[in-house]
C-alpha cells in the first residue's frame, strides 16, 4: 500500500521519505522527491557512496535524518515494551489519524499535546 520499488515509485513530491534500502542512488532520489521543507529519514547505509548534494537540501530547506543500524536494537526493544518493562506512554505527547500527519511532519504540535517528544500515528482514527 505504501511502499513501492524503484520503477514503481510514482513521480509525486512528498511530504516525507523513509529510505530504508541498500541503494546508492536512491538518497538522492529521496532528497529530489520530498516536497520543500519537509524531511528525509535515511536507514542504514549502502554499501558504496551514496551522492547527495548538499546545494538541493539547503534550498530545499530539507531536514535529513539518519539511522544507523536500528535492526540490531529491534528485537529487545519490542521484548522490553511487550513485556511491561517499558512504558511508553510517558513517550507520546499525542495520537492523530492519517489526515494530521502532513501537519506533524511539518513540525505542528497537535492541539492538546502533552511533553512527550512522539506523536502516534493510529490509522483507525
Amino acid at each position: 500500500e505504501s511502499s513501492w520499488t524503484e520503477d514503481s515509485l510514482p513521480r509525486l513530491a512528498f511530504d516525507a521519505v523513509i529510505d530504508a534500502s541498500n541503494a546508492p542512488s536512491l538518497p538522492a532520489l529521496a532528497v529530489d522527491l520530498v516536497e520543500p521543507g519537509k524531511r528525509v529519514v535515511f536507514v542504514g547505509l549502502a554499501g558504496s557512496h551514496s551522492h547527495v548534494d548538499s546545494r538541493r537540501l539547503a534550498l530545499k530547506d530539507v531536514t535529513a535524518v539518519g539511522v544507523l543500524s536500528a535492526s540490531p536494537g529491534m528485537a529487545g526493544t519490542i521484548e522490553r515494551f511487550a513485556s511491561g518493562a517499558v512504558d511508553p506512554r510517558p513517550l507520546v505527547s499525542a495520537t492523530v489519524g492519517l489526515d494530521g500527519v502532513a501537519a506533524v511532519l511539518a513540525g505542528d504540535r497537535p492541539v492538546g499535546a502533552s511533553l512527550g517528544p512522539k506523536t502516534l500515528v493510529d490509522p483507525r482514527i
